[in-house]
């Protein structure tokens, strides 16, 4: 048992018992995470990376933080390249089946001009396949990049059809292609393209993401052109603004001893322009500044709990990077990160089974009550904890339940009414619970990593 402070400065004494309590009271009545996540995208709304919209959800982020009590809030600004998609959007075929599709460019994709492109379409029904495709062989025409994605739990067909929308358009272009299309990288079937950041390089060409109806719809022309050219018309106007000011967002719950590492817990703040940015990561931020407030509420943790909300993540990261070259001196204890929607958490991972069995052991028997199992893969962490990676540190990964994730990643379908709030309340539950353990705990949590 540890002193802790009330919030009038009077002795207050942190016990499992207390945790366990709290977290059980955020898993019935946690309101906090769904009040960020409902204000943010009501009030701003979708957050491109390096923009106005951006640097007006990092604004609202740091009042709400300050108004809630967190302490040694900051934006922490940072520069970077800044693209954005332009006004004009639009896929047609023009023979042998006219008929317009949906599309949406992909994030780093030149212009065609207002004027757009025509050419033949080439298919390939894997990135495979592409690859595969001879030197110069689509000189002057579109590649079309198909995919076979199915919905999981674990999310783990995201990177098996990734590839079409990370590098397809890069790899396209160096074998001649003027444009790329892929399929989108995504598992509904809703008239809805999924947008996302493709690798930019010398040569650039114009890359778009059909909605997967319209993909489907490509691909049976192509099975009943039998041969004769398909011919689409492009237009995609994105541009770049050049540099701009992103930034992150940290706060803190300050801890009782300075001398131990923080524990860190991370989302991002960005989002695709095309959605609201509820699932992507406006829910995910809900859930670290509301467990790190119920740690808070059984007394003055031992450890500082730090949230890192960081900016740009979407187009490269850049926020993840910037944090990690700005504080690689300031150990971290541990890091976690919830960017995978918000639904219910279902599996808990570490990387430090081996070198402290006992405390991965603590935490996957304080979780299992909310129906979260152990497991002995080794945690990798999300996208904005690079420091932890940087640092060679302790990482957890609380796995989400994936199952729809893919049917509203990067989509205009990202948007409030997807969050279901009894399972955001369990993710609340879940990272209060782990949290309190974490910055209650006054070893080393690190040891060496697996």
């Amino acid at each position: 048992m540890a002193q802790g402070l009330n919030p009038d400065g009077t002795k207050m004494e942190f016990s499992v018992a207390s945790l366990d309590a709290i977290a059980d009271g955020a898993l019935d009545g946690d309101t906090i995470a769904y009040d960020f996540v409902e204000g943010i995208t009501t009030e701003v709304g979708p957050r491109q990376a390096g923009t106005e919209a951006e640097k007006r959800g990092r604004d609202w982020a740091v009042k709400w933080l300050t108004d809630q009590g967190f302490q040694n809030v900051a934006d922490e600004p940072f520069e970077m390249d800044t693209w954005v998609p332009g006004k004009l959007a639009s896929a047609e075929i023009v023979s042998p089946f006219p008929q317009p599709f949906v599309i949406s460019p992909l994030g780093g994709s030149t212009s065609t001009g207002e004027k757009g492109i025509t050419a033949e379409v080439v298919e390939f029904e894997t990135f495979g396949d592409l690859m595969a495709a001879p030197e110069g062989s689509l000189k002057g025409k579109i590649a079309y990049i198909s995919h076979s994605m199915t919905p999981t739990q674990d999310g783990s067909q995201y990177g098996f059809a990734g590839p079409a929308r990370w590098v397809g358009a890069s790899v396209a272009a160096s074998k001649g292609a003027v444009a790329t299309v892929i399929k989108s990288v995504g598992t509904d079937y809703h008239r809805n393209p999924h947008t996302g950041g493709t690798r930019v390089v010398d040569g650039m060409t114009p890359a778009g993401a059909l909605s997967l109806p319209d993909a489907a719809n490509l691909e049976r022309m192509f099975d009943r052109a039998k041969g004769r050219p398909i011919t689409m018309k492009l237009v995609l106007t994105p541009r770049n603004l050049g540099i701009t000011t992103s930034g992150n967002v940290v706060a803190e719950i300050v801890g009782r001893d300075p001398s131990l590492p923080p524990v860190l817990l991370a989302c991002h703040l960005d989002s695709w322009w095309n959605g609201t940015g509820a699932f992507d990561d406006g829910a995910g931020c809900g859930i670290a500044a509301a467990a790190a407030l119920h740690v808070s509420h059984t007394g003055q943790p031992l450890r500082t709990i730090r949230v890192l909300m960081a900016g740009a993540e979407e187009v490269g990261l850049h926020g993840s990077v910037a944090y990690s070259k700005a504080h690689i001196d300031e150990k971290i204890g541990v890091g976690l990160e919830s960017d995978f929607g918000a639904d219910r958490i279902w599996q808990i991972q570490t990387n430090f089974g081996k070198t402290n069995p006992d405390l991965a052991k603590t935490l996957a028997a304080a979780v299992s009550r909310f129906g979260v199992a152990p497991s002995t893969t080794v945690a990798t962490g999300g996208a904005d904890i690079n420091i932890s990676r940087d640092q060679k540190g302790a990482i957890i990964d609380l796995q989400q339940d994936g199952t729809r994730y893919f049917d509203l990643h990067h989509t205009p379908d990202d948007t409030l009414d997807k969050i279901d709030p009894a399972q955001l309340r369990q993710n609340v539950a879940v990272w209060t619970q782990v949290a309190g353990i974490l910055a209650n705990y006054p070893g080393d949590i690190q040891g060496a990593a697996e």
